[in-house]
C-alpha cells in the first residue's frame, strides 16, 4: 500500500469520525433543548434557567467578581 493511499484512509477515517460526532452532538443539542421545554412548560424560564447554568460553571471568586462588577454599573446607572 502506498503511502498516498494510507493518508488518503487515515484523512477519510477523520473525516467520517467528525460528521459521527457532529450527528451525536446534534442529538445531544436536540435533548437538550427538549428539556428546556419540558421545563417552560412547568412555568420555569428557559433564559434564566440557561443563565443559572452559566454561573454554575464559572469558578465562586469569578462569580463573585462578575457579581460585583454588575452591582458596579447598576449603581452608577442608577438602576440599585
Amino acid at each position: 500500500m502506498s503511502e498516498g493511499n494510507v493518508a488518503a484512509d487515515q484523512l477519510r477515517l477523520g473525516i467520517e469520525r467528525i460528521e459521527r460526532l457532529e450527528e451525536e452532538k446534534k442529538g445531544i443539542g436536540d435533548d437538550i433543548r427538549d428539556v428546556y421545554l419540558e421545563f417552560k412548560a412547568h412555568g420555569y424560564d428557559p433564559k434564566i434557567m440557561r443563565q443559572i447554568i452559566r454561573l454554575r460553571k464559572m469558578a465562586p471568586h469569578d462569580r463573585q467578581e462578575m457579581e460585583a462588577i454588575l452591582q458596579t454599573y447598576l449603581a452608577a446607572l442608577g438602576m440599585e
